[in-house]
């Protein structure tokens, strides 16, 4: 749980850092086990979080992020060979710095995430 604790911190502050403290934060998941696990909403339960769940079966509740998913999943399998990495967390930094460095998006205005955010100002 200390991993979920963490990525929780980090996203919290980051929130701070960018004048976002007083705006409501809506964490939306699934319905997996990890989200809706005593221990999880523990987690989280001393910050100003509204929960958020799709309904059992029904990933039309959050299309964007099912079809992020999907395309993420895809790329993973055509572009990394995991068996190229010792470790999963390598194999997952490397996906991460791949989306948010190399890859221009056309929603971005064929920008990378990082050329855009910088060009919004923020770091």
């Amino acid at each position: 749980m200390s991993n979920h604790k963490s990525a929780l911190d980090d996203m919290l502050n980051n929130k701070i850092k960018r004048g976002y403290k007083s705006q409501e934060t809506i964490f939306h998941s699934d319905q997996g086990t990890i989200y809706s696990s005593v221990a999880f909403n523990n987690a989280h339960k001393d910050y100003n979080i509204k929960r958020s769940m799709s309904r059992i079966g029904t990933p039309t509740d959050n299309p964007i992020i099912e079809s992020k998913n999907g395309w993420l999943k895809k790329e993973m399998y055509i572009d990394f060979n995991q068996d190229d990495y010792d470790t999963v967390e390598e194999y997952i930094n490397a996906i991460i710095y791949d989306h948010n460095y190399l890859r221009p998006s056309y929603a971005l205005k064929y920008k990378t995430p990082i050329e855009y955010r910088t060009q919004l100002g923020f770091k």
